[in-house]
């Protein structure tokens, strides 16, 4: 198989890397501004052809991805057509898709197009952070036209499971209202308040060296890259406006709670808030119950070695294990997340044994 890119940062590296791995005979033709990016690229093994735009040769492409800011990725369609034969299935990366469809639809590419949105990322950006394995274990949404061949939807269902990756299939118009609320709105949050710490410190930049836990963690994503998501809410834009709407309404409604010192209202609205978070990772998901728990650790040099360790000895097989960064649970709590139900009682049993204090995730 061959696989065009236009353009291999964070995201278009990382399905690059992980088609690479899922199939290392594969062909990857890729095009970027930075020469020197393809370059290493190349030297990497990921790509086999470096072009300089939308070269002729993208016809021979089974697929061709396109992986640059979302209302970049529309200005290449037109080339496109006038390259790709009926049978190259299209698709993008970008975390929009009404802007993006409705010009698919307009140059007559519906038919072969299937929009993408990988559900995976970090607040850095570039090819050198791309990782095959971003992509493991997350929801790739997958936004068909109304014209979409099902050969090409069942293409690029059977790619998304060669990155390992789990396709879900939602219309357009469904994905854009709700990106914006649990992902585009969060990230205008997280800059306005760092914004907000960075306009009201002190000469002695309390509130900066103080802006750790749970504020560095909910403020991550105002590193994302300004150029990208100054796109994404141009394509985006009467989604989130609506979105904006309703949480300005809810802020408020807050305020109006403080002013009045209705503390009864503020914690209804933390019980509410909270009976809703836990149930995240229930099985009323999109995918099956996360097998999860967290480990009460201290926060010494070794301590996660030691866990690893036990598991490894065990044969236990680990999906992820991530750190609390805030101290909600005192010491250091370490979460360690399981593929299966079974996975997840072998590691209880093992480190209760060794007399780790444990909390199950619901």
């Amino acid at each position: 198989m061959t696989y065009g890119f236009i353009g291999l940062g964070l995201i278009g590296g990382s399905i690059a890397k992980a088609l690479k791995a899922g199939e290392p005979d594969c062909q990857i033709y890729a095009y970027m501004p930075s020469r020197e990016m393809l370059e290493e690229a190349r030297a990497d093994g990921t790509v086999d052809r470096i072009l300089t735009g939308t070269e002729p040769c993208l016809a021979d492409c089974d697929a061709v991805f396109l992986c640059a800011p979302v209302e970049t990725n529309s200005s290449y369609l037109a080339a496109l057509r006038d390259i790709l034969t009926a049978d190259t299935l299209i698709t993008d990366v970008g975390s929009s898709k009404q802007s993006i469809e409705r010009e698919v639809l307009r140059l007559g590419l519906g038919a072969q197009f299937v929009g993408g949105h990988p559900m995976a990322g970090s607040e850095k950006s570039g090819y050198i952070y791309s990782d095959a394995l971003l992509l493991e274990n997350i929801f790739y949404l997958l936004c068909p036209t109304a014209e979409t061949r099902p050969e090409m939807r069942k293409r690029m269902e059977a790619l998304v499971h060669r990155m390992l990756a789990n396709p879900y299939v939602i219309d357009a118009a469904t994905h854009d209202q709700a990106v914006a609320t649990i992902s585009h709105l969060p990230h205008l949050i997280a800059a306005a308040l760092v914004n907000l710490v960075k306009d009201t410190d002190n000469e002695a930049h309390t509130m900066r060296s103080l802006a750790a836990g749970g504020f560095k963690d909910i403020t991550r994503i105002a590193s994302s890259s300004p150029i990208m998501w100054q796109q994404i809410f141009s394509a985006n834009r009467d989604a989130v406006l609506t979105v904006l709407d309703r949480y300005m309404d809810a802020l408020a409604g807050i305020r109006t709670a403080l002013q009045d010192d209705n503390m009864q209202a503020i914690h209804e609205l933390f019980l509410k808030s909270g009976r809703f978070r836990d149930q995240f990772s229930d099985a009323a998901g999109l995918l099956s119950a996360q097998y999860s728990f967290s480990v009460h650790v201290a926060d010494k040099p070794g301590a996660i070695s030691i866990i690893a360790a036990i598991l490894a000895a065990g044969n236990v097989n680990v999906k992820n294990i991530g750190i609390n960064h805030n101290r909600e649970s005192g010491d250091g709590a370490l979460r360690i997340e399981f593929y299966d139900a079974d996975s997840c009682q072998k590691a209880t049993t093992l480190l209760n044994g060794y007399g780790f204090e444990l909390e199950m995730n619901r």
